[in-house]
């Protein structure tokens, strides 16, 4: 999953036609569920409702999404994501090339889903169980990154040092979400990546004198 959005689907034939309906049946899912949740509640919500509010049947819900944490977090967009990072230039350096894909995908969320994307950041603090279920969901999204890493580097997948870099660019970009939500969405969530991003590459910051 990206933090707190994704990236817009893409036009042309880079996706089949059965994989596209899969693609709108799992949206109108989510779109049906964030309203739910926007009207009576997180938990309030089940999954018959938002099957009837979707027109799937529950059974299409569960095929789709193993849980209902699953609806609020799950996009379909960590392989375009890899897809982007692969298509940066060879020679720019591996945090530029991060920073320009992340800061792509945030503003497309911010732009396009903006209510979504605050109701996303607000679940992971407010509901334990989201909040679970999304460090679950982005070690898949670590997992792919460390093959952009690997590839980058010429590191093996399983190295230690690209294990260790990708976990703790996913533990900070998690941290975006809810230092977001926690702090009421006042702060530009492009400006919370770039501090984030800043950390990483050149840890904390000098205690001012």
């Amino acid at each position: 999953m990206t933090p707190a959005g994704s990236l817009p689907l893409p036009d042309g034939p880079q996706l089949g036609l059965r994989e596209r309906k899969k693609i709108k049946t799992r949206m109108a899912i989510r779109t049906a569920t964030y309203a739910l949740i926007e009207e009576q509640g997180y938990d309030a919500t089940t999954v018959e409702q938002i099957a009837e509010r979707a027109e799937v049947s529950p059974s299409t819900v569960f095929r789709y999404f193993p849980t209902k944490e699953d609806i609020v977090l799950t996009d379909e967009y960590d392989p375009i994501l890899l897809d982007e990072l692969r298509k940066r230039p060879a020679d720019e350096p591996w945090m530029e090339s991060l920073r320009y894909v992340m800061r792509l995908a945030i503003s497309t969320g911010l732009e396009q889903e903006p209510e979504a994307t605050r109701l996303r950041s607000h679940l992971m603090v407010q509901v334990p169980a989201v909040r679970s279920r999304m460090l679950e969901s982005m070690s898949v999204t670590g997992r792919m990154l460390s093959e952009a890493v690997a590839d980058r580097t010429g590191l093996p997948r399983d190295n230690f040092e690209v294990r260790v870099f990708t976990n703790s660019l996913i533990g900070g970009l998690a941290e975006i979400s809810l230092y977001w939500a926690e702090n009421d969405f006042k702060d530009d969530l492009r400006d919370l990546l770039d501090r984030a991003l800043d950390v990483i590459e050149h840890g904390l910051p000098a205690k001012n004198s």
